[in-house]
Formats: C-alpha cells, sequence, structure tokens
C-alpha cells in the first residue's frame, strides 16, 4: 500500500501537483488574463533544457546519453544557443509543455486547434448542458461602449433563452448547441512540443494576430520562459530578430514589441 501511495504522490508531482499535509495544490499558479482568460502551464518535460542539450550532443558524440545528460550548466547553455542560433530544432520536440486554459471564447479555440502539431482535450458542448446561463467573453471593442454592451448582452440572453426552450422541447445538447455563440466560453488542456511552441508564438505573438489568441499565447510564452528560459529567450512573433514577416501589412511598431517581449 505504501508503495502504491508513493505511485499516486509521484504522478501529481509530474502532473504539477504537490503535496501539502492531506491536500493536493498546484505548483503552478493560474494567471488570470482580462476579465475572463486564465492559463496555467500544468505540468512538461522535466528538466527540459537539459534534455534538448544532450539530444543535441548525443548527434555529435560518442559519449552516452546518461554522460551527455551530465554535461555541466556552461557547455549546456553554450549548446543551447546554438542549436537556436543555427536551427537545429528537431532536438527541442523532445519536450514537451502542458497548458490548461479557461475563459476563452470558441472563436479563439477555433483558431487554436489550427496548430495541428499538438493535442487538445477540450470541454465538450454535446456533454456539458449550458442550463444555467454559459459564460462569455465580450471583446473590447464592444466592453467599452455601454449601450453595445446592452445589445450584446441581450442577444447572449436570447440565445440561452432559446437554448434553454430547445432543451426543454427534448432536443439533445448536441443539436440544441446550434444556436450558442462564438462568444461562448470554454475550457481545454493543450500540449505542444518546444519547437511548435517556438512556431506557434512567432505567428500569435504578432499584433495582427487576433487580440484574444495573442493574449493567450504572450501568457503561454511568459509561462513557457519560466520552466525553460534558454528554449525560449528569443521567442516571440517574428520581428524581434528581424525585418517584419508581415511586410506591407505589419503593424510598423517593430521597436514597441521588440521592447515588450524583452521585457515580458
Amino acid at each position: 500500500m505504501q508503495a502504491e501511495a508513493a505511485g499516486v504522490v509521484s504522478a501529481l508531482l509530474h502532473l504539477g501537483l504537490m503535496v501539502a499535509g492531506s491536500q493536493y495544490v498546484p505548483r503552478f499558479p493560474w494567471a488570470r488574463v482580462g476579465k475572463n482568460m486564465r492559463v496555467k502551464l500544468l505540468t512538461h518535460t522535466p528538466e527540459p533544457e537539459r534534455l534538448v542539450a544532450a539530444a543535441a550532443r548525443l548527434c555529435y558524440s560518442a559519449s552516452s546519453v546518461e554522460d551527455l545528460l551530465q554535461q555541466d550548466g556552461d557547455r549546456r547553455e553554450a549548446l543551447l544557443a546554438k542549436i537556436l542560433a543555427v536551427g537545429h530544432l528537431s532536438t527541442l520536440e523532445h519536450v514537451s509543455f502542458t497548458f490548461g486554459v479557461e475563459g476563452i471564447s470558441r472563436a479563439c479555440s477555433h483558431q487554436l486547434v489550427r496548430h495541428r502539431l499538438a493535442s487538445y482535450s477540450q470541454q465538450s458542448q454535446r456533454y456539458v448542458s449550458h442550463r444555467e446561463r454559459f459564460e462569455t467573453v465580450t471583446p473590447p471593442s464592444i466592453a467599452r461602449d455601454p449601450a453595445l454592451v446592452e445589445i450584446f448582452e441581450a442577444a447572449m440572453q436570447e440565445m440561452h433563452r432559446v437554448y434553454g426552450r430547445l432543451m426543454e422541447a427534448g432536443v439533445p445538447a448536441e443539436d440544441a448547441r446550434f444556436v450558442l455563440p462564438n462568444a461562448a466560453a470554454t475550457k481545454l488542456v493543450l500540449t505542444m512540443n518546444a519547437r511548435e511552441l517556438l512556431h506557434f508564438f512567432a505567428l500569435r505573438c504578432c499584433r495582427r494576430a487576433q487580440w484574444e489568441i495573442r493574449d493567450l499565447a504572450v501568457e503561454m510564452l511568459r509561462l513557457a520562459r519560466g520552466a525553460a528560459p534558454r528554449l525560449f529567450a528569443a521567442a516571440g512573433p517574428g520581428c524581434l530578430h528581424g525585418a517584419c514577416p508581415e511586410g506591407a501589412m505589419g503593424c510598423g511598431q517593430a521597436d514597441q514589441v521588440r521592447r515588450e517581449f524583452a521585457d515580458l
């Protein structure tokens, strides 16, 4: 029984949980972004930078994997800088990061799942019905104008009323959900490897990205940097290290963007 309990504790620790007395508390706190969004780094590959550096060194070394994992910090840091500079990014695919995300809109999650080199588990509108008024995300362009907020809230309330009427009539949730809006909030768990995260950050941290997924990407980057600062030190939109990849469609504020991500 003791061995079994120890295994449970070990699993919880791996999932980003720690034991405090008889309760389990998060190792990483939830971060609130704006009014609705909540983001948390749930777990990641242990010692991700050590593993990436060992995998890279293995390509050019006759040493054992165990020996390579023991290389000193200075050599590891120099090697990580080199592989990131030359684009030897396949080694980053050995480490992954798992995030919990709550309070984003369905409009945002539809964009998120376009990043296909990732794993997603999302709250289902088929199996989770909204008998209570569903949580919504209000765009800032609407939230700043009380008159527009009134119109928006009236529309959300009407959709909830229609949804409830359909459910009362015996329509299954999987069909009643057809009247739910893109503004409906959702929850999900997502996992990406470090290489895909670099790609995700390059696209979605850009100021031309839609505001909600940009807020999500910037917060995910902040959390990822905390866990693997060398892997993600230079991560962010494409203009951080050269000309804006958006060309004539860019925001024209590359200097401000660089300062923003230097201070992230």
